[in-house]
């Protein structure tokens, strides 16, 4: 299940010019998302300051939930668990946001990681998922409402259960471009360089494109 969100641009020289890999890097491909993985955080923080930028791509931003990853198999999904809502609540808040109101899912959705990562704050708090809807320019008034009326729950389920189904989704950030899918560990961050995060990205994507017969490719230790 592709969701699209209106988050492409005019193809920019400036920016595409960047790198051949950002050039030769498909248009169109996902991102899943869960609010408290740092490397989710990583990751679609360059996809967002990329497309700021004006990379010329088409970005779907699918939700997953890291707290069904961990229900076993047989035991009560986590959508049906009332004890669970508050956990899915801040993903579902950013599905309203991406379906309801584009035009501030970019900040939105950079501010619900900011809440948990840079300030520490619990997701399954009301209050810290207001304030970062009302940061990021949204309603939390309108985003809530839409909560209470019980689709974006629905809505998360299936690009959940999609993610894993049709491309075995175990975690995230998972970057998927047709049939192949590749969960990425990205260590930093763009901080606010859009040059730096297209480049980034592009890279992901044009291995995950052009490289199929790479499984694993990790460093034995991280550079301190």
């Amino acid at each position: 299940m592709d969701v699209e969100v209106n988050m492409t641009s005019a193809e920019s020289p400036a920016v595409t010019s960047l790198s051949s890999l950002s050039e030769t890097s498909p248009a169109r491909f996902t991102v899943n998302f869960d609010y408290r993985c740092p490397f989710a955080r990583n990751a679609n923080e360059h996809v967002v300051a990329a497309l700021a930028a004006g990379a010329a791509w088409d970005v779907s931003f699918v939700a997953f939930s890291l707290t069904q990853a961990h229900i076993e198999d047989g035991e009560t999904p986590a959508w049906d668990l009332p004890e669970k809502r508050n956990e899915l609540t801040a993903i579902a808040a950013g599905i309203v946001v991406r379906d309801k109101f584009p035009e501030f899912f970019p900040a939105v959705h950079v501010e619900l990681f900011r809440a948990r990562h840079d300030d520490g704050g619990d997701l399954r708090s009301d209050e810290v998922i207001r304030a970062a809807l009302i940061r990021g320019g949204a309603d939390p008034d309108a985003v809530y409402a839409e909560l209470e009326q019980g689709w974006p729950y629905d809505t998360f389920r299936k690009e959940h259960e999609v993610s894993v189904n049709e491309h075995s989704v175990w975690g995230v950030p998972t970057f998927i471009l047709d049939d192949e899918a590749v969960f990425v560990r990205i260590m930093t961050r763009p901080e606010g360089d859009g040059a730096l995060a297209t480049r980034t990205i592009a890279k992901v994507v044009d291995l995950l494109k052009g490289a199929p017969e790479i499984n694993e490719y990790k460093h034995t230790s991280i550079p301190r």
